[in-house]
């Protein structure tokens, strides 16, 4: 399964990560200076919740991220799929 979150579609995004070498300035040094950059991937903080949902008295499974879960517990459960196609 994707790594998408399925009610605001957060999805895994590259980046890149900067080496550095030498010793900082601050510290006595001629500087920090950069040796290569590196491509890595940032992925969501995502979770596998079963939300209970009373309007229609039944559990629903979803892959969410923590971001979406705070939108479910500020909007409430049916509101929130129903606006994101699930239910």
């Amino acid at each position: 399964m994707a790594r998408i979150c399925s009610i605001r579609g957060t999805r895994v995004r590259s980046g890149g990560k900067i080496h550095r070498s030498g010793l900082a300035k601050k510290k006595g040094g001629i500087g920090r200076h950069v040796t290569k950059v590196v491509k890595r991937t940032v992925s969501p903080n995502l979770q596998t919740k079963r939300i209970w949902v009373p309007e229609l008295n039944r559990f629903v499974r979803v892959k969410l991220s923590c971001r979406a879960l705070k939108t479910v517990n500020k909007n409430g459960a049916y509101a929130t799929l129903k606006a994101a196609g699930l239910v």
